[in-house]
């Protein structure tokens, strides 16, 4: 029996007065955009900038480099000196200090999902090799004060009293610290809280204010740290990994940083995408980057990954695929990571330090056997739901995809000028051919 032709979607609709209306191709959200909402200055640089205090250094934040102490005990840090760029793992407490880490991963102190939710759900243990790195560390008269410490603060906010704290049993304190060493929640920190060189707060260290090969380093430690997540739990299908950037994106501290949680779920945004994905196993070139494409929306790209003006987002969105046969950020070469990474570090570098952004990865859960290639929205928070979004599902974003596309590539050509960015061609110098997406529609 043959089906009745349907002709694909128009994901983008211009109206006669200059409304732009979007449709998102896998979870179905509507968007309009309305011709003058945008007209106005996107950051949030503060208006009385302070200047930086020199003895304050190390010290801007529970993040910076001097406060060690004051996040749980990190599992790996990365270091830049005369030998290059290498990982070291497990740093005990007593040589915290002996170095200076570009990136460290540390575990979240309050935990989405905390290790007493693993282990009370799902019978989940400690795997042997991190049960021991636990009673090393706590064997250590360092490393038991910094615990105690840090859980001891932990306890303070979560409302107990200094008293009921002082009465707790030392082992009872240490309980309470289980997820410092067996969670699922980690937080990748950067070193810099300020640009070298700074002279006031307004002179924040992002993503974009990273060299090339900062922010590859940035991105391959998060990529390891991912592949490690899924490694210690068996029972999490996905691993949610992104970024928050200043306080109206959701940031605790404006100090650059991304954040892996492992969940039970595969999330609502990946099983929308799946329903579709098994009747049409090359959705993601016809129904994102072949339609940016055929719409002039792309942005950049070089021989490992697209970068377009994303449509039917809440948020100005900037998307970013892989090209890579491979499904897994894990399984793709150095050359590949690396080709993302240059990517998103321009996309960054273009936005500006002073604009609120989430960065959000998506990639295939690990139980899923459809191919899904890695994906990167950078989402602009410029804008504020209220009631007209609540009560209509309908969603107003202040900038279109075509304003944003215009907004990146001047200042992507200007930022290559000044030898900012990696390996990029920009604009006009995208091929634009379709499927540019090389995954294989069969599993891999």
């Amino acid at each position: 029996m043959l089906l009745p032709y349907a002709p694909n979607p128009n994901y983008i609709t211009t109206m006669r007065d200059g409304t732009v209306k979007q449709l998102n191709p896998f979870s179905g959200t509507e968007v309009w955009t309305v011709p003058g909402r945008g007209n106005r200055p996107l950051g949030i640089a503060p208006a009385h900038p302070e200047p930086i205090d020199p003895a304050a250094h190390g010290h801007y934040c529970r993040f910076c480099e001097g406060a060690y102490l004051e996040t749980p005990p990190e599992k790996s840090r990365v270091i830049r000196d005369s030998r290059g760029w290498y990982t070291v793992y497990r740093t005990p407490a007593e040589a915290l200090f002996d170095t200076v880490a570009e990136f460290r991963r540390v575990p979240n102190l309050f935990e989405i999902l905390s290790y007493d939710y693993w282990h009370a759900n799902y019978g989940y243990e400690i795997p042997e090799d991190i049960a021991q790195r636990r009673r090393n560390y706590l064997e250590s008269p360092a490393g038991r004060a910094h615990v105690l410490g840090v859980a001891k603060g932990k306890l303070r906010a979560a409302g107990r009293t200094p008293e009921a704290i002082a009465q707790m049993p030392e082992e009872a304190v240490i309980a309470f610290a289980s997820g410092f060493f067996g969670g699922g929640h980690d937080v990748i920190i950067a070193k810099r809280h300020y640009v070298d060189g700074a002279g006031t707060t307004a002179d924040l260290a992002s993503s974009g204010t990273l060299t090339p090969e900062e922010h590859y380093r940035y991105m391959a430690f998060t990529v390891e740290s991912l592949r490690r997540l899924y490694e210690i739990n068996r029972y999490a299908p996905y691993v949610a990994v992104f970024q928050n950037w200043l306080k109206p994106a959701g940031a605790s501290f404006d100090h650059l940083h991304k954040q892996l949680v492992s969940i039970d779920e595969r999330g609502v945004q990946n099983e929308l995408a799946i329903q579709r994905l098994r009747s049409n196993p090359n959705l993601y070139n016809e129904a994102a980057v072949n339609y940016a494409s055929y719409h002039n929306l792309l942005i950049a790209e070089n021989d490992h990954a697209v970068a377009f003006a994303g449509f039917g987002h809440r948020y100005p969105s900037i998307e970013m695929y892989s090209k890579s046969e491979r499904a897994w950020p894990w399984d793709h070469t150095e050359e590949e990571v690396r080709g993302v990474s240059d990517l998103l570090h321009a996309m960054h570098a273009a936005t500006g330090a002073d604009v609120p952004t989430n960065e959000e990865w998506h990639h295939r859960p690990v139980d899923v056997d459809l191919s899904m290639p890695w994906r990167i929205l950078l989402k602009w928070r410029v804008s504020t739901l209220a009631g007209f979004e609540g009560g209509t599902k309908v969603y107003l974003n202040t900038i279109d995809p075509m304003s944003l596309r215009d907004r990146i590539v001047p200042r992507l050509y200007e930022l290559r000028d000044e030898g900012r960015l990696g390996t990029i061609r920009i604009g006009i110098e995208c091929s634009g051919a379709p499927n540019l997406l090389r995954y294989n529609p069969v599993s891999r």
